[in-house]
Order: C-alpha cells, then sequence, then structure tokens
C-alpha cells in the first residue's frame, strides 16, 4: 500500500470521525454503488474532505490499486472495447519515462493516476473514441488543448484526445508542467 494512502486509512477516524469499517457500514446502508455517488454523499452529509472521501470509495468500492490481486488487470480491463485507445498510453507513458525521475503508476478501475510526491495525471480511456489526460496543474491558465476542469474535480485541467497524432509537443509539454510540479 501507498505511503500517502496508508496513512490516510491509519488517520481515518481522527480525521472524519469513522473508521474504514464504519464507513463501509454507513455506505453500505446508503445503498450507494458508484464513485461519485460516495464521495458527493461523503463531502456533503459528512463535510469529509475530497481526498478522503475518494479513498473511501475507492476502498469501499474495492477499485483501487491496493484491492486488486493484479493491479496491471485494472489496466487490461480499461481497453476492453477500446483497444484502441491502448497506443495512447502506450506513448504517453514512453514520453514521461523520457523525463527522468521517479514516478508511480497506480491504476484504478477506470483509469491510471501517475504520481510523483501528488499525483500529476490520471490516463484515462473515457469512450470508444476518446482518450482523456486530466491534469494537476492548479494555477495555470487554460490554453491551447488544455481545458479547465469543473470544479471539485479530482484534477484542475484535461486534454481530450481522438487522434494519437494530437499527442504532440504541446501535450507532452502540459504532461512535463505537471510531473515537475508534482516533484
Amino acid at each position: 500500500m501507498d505511503k500517502t494512502v496508508a496513512s490516510m486509512i491509519e488517520n481515518l477516524k481522527e480525521k472524519t470521525g469513522h473508521s474504514l469499517e464504519e464507513w463501509k457500514n454507513i455506505i453500505s446502508k446508503g445503498g450507494f454503488s458508484k464513485h461519485g455517488e460516495i464521495v458527493k454523499f461523503l463531502k456533503e452529509t459528512h463535510n469529509v474532505t475530497h481526498g478522503y472521501a475518494s479513498e473511501i470509495a475507492l476502498k469501499v468500492l474495492g477499485s483501487d490499486a491496493d484491492s486488486a490481486t493484479n493491479a496491471d488487470d485494472f489496466i487490461v480491463s480499461q481497453y476492453k472495447g477500446k483497444e484502441n485507445l491502448k497506443a495512447f498510453y502506450d506513448k504517453i507513458m514512453a514520453e514521461i519515462e523520457k523525463f527522468g525521475g521517479e514516478f508511480k503508476i497506480d491504476p484504478k478501475k477506470t483509469y491510471v493516476s501517475l504520481k510523483r510526491k501528488k499525483q500529476f495525471i490520471i490516463l484515462n480511456p473515457a469512450s470508444k473514441t476518446r482518450f482523456e489526460i486530466g491534469f494537476n496543474l492548479k494555477g495555470v491558465e487554460p490554453k491551447g488543448k488544455l481545458e479547465a476542469e469543473k470544479p471539485m474535480s479530482i484534477c484542475s485541467h484535461k486534454i481530450n484526445l481522438s487522434d494519437i497524432n494530437e499527442i504532440d509537443k504541446e501535450v507532452i509539454n502540459w504532461i512535463k508542467m505537471a510531473f515537475e510540479n508534482a516533484g
């Protein structure tokens, strides 16, 4: 388990008022089955911060890398029926490897989170024809391909791609900026 996640789980009762097992019971009684529903419920009803709400939701649903028998299975399942988008993921990962410096690949059920000291991007085969890169670039004005994300989203910005040739110098530069800011 990632050190940050382990620390969050260890401090859960102190920070949120309930242990993970207690949250599992509360969420089960509420009948929630989707990540977004759980996060919204925890934030609006229990004033849990976004980071803790998201981690609780991941643990309750078993949709985090720590809950998987093999985290790579998450990546494989993300591209079922979207095989054409796996090349986007592979190309972006190859570009990030060129930056030098360590980073962690943290697959979730529907996307892959890339982290240094903190998450810098997520890679998401959003539909059969659209690949989305989510960025943590707080305070950066959106321009070019970089769009502002909805308020309260896990990322501050995003870039939508529908053609692998759209992964150009501009996109790589945005990724590199997020990478460097997270180190």
